[in-house]
């Protein structure tokens, strides 16, 4: 167990919505659940930094949505944010939506994803890796114009 999920209090995903519902009876009635990337060990950095406030913002494969006939993220959806063990950690609202190439996914969306050294580099290095190794299980391959759908958000709960 990495030393911070010590300070985290393990929820269950109902048991941390309930909590936030009582607090803002005002919220939506939905949400969805999720942890960021593709391993227990990507989904527990990712979580600490938006834990942190350093990860405000998030991508992903458009070609995805598309093939699995998924809504787009909007403005205004809620979050229930995973570790790696699936434990409910904070509750987010989207607050802006945008599809663009991937050539084309702007510093700022880099640096808001708190990855790495938040640079436009280091984020293209790792997202191509990881959306080529995603397109490459639908029998697809990457391409600098592939869209990529560029979500902001906020931290509204957390505990």
């Amino acid at each position: 167990m990495t030393a911070w999920k010590e300070f985290v209090s393990k929820k269950s995903i109902t048991d941390l919505w309930a909590e936030f519902k009582q607090r803002y009876p005002n919220a939506p009635d939905s949400y969805e659940a999720w942890a960021f990337g593709d391993s227990t060990e990507m989904a527990d950095e990712l979580a600490k930094l938006v834990l942190e406030g350093k990860k405000t913002a998030t991508a992903s494969n458009y070609t995805l949505y598309s093939l699995e006939n998924e809504p787009l993220p909007t403005a205004g959806l809620h979050n229930v944010i995973l570790d790696g063990d699936g434990k409910a950690i904070a509750i987010v609202e989207t607050t802006d939506v945008t599809v663009v190439p991937f050539d084309e996914v702007t510093e700022e969306q880099a640096y808001l994803e708190g990855e790495g050294d938040r640079s436009l580099t280091y984020w293209r290095d790792v997202h191509e890796t990881f959306f080529a190794k995603e397109l490459e299980g639908i029998g697809q391959r990457f391409h600098q114009k592939m869209p990529v759908v560029c979500e902001k958000f906020k931290v509204v709960y957390k505990k």
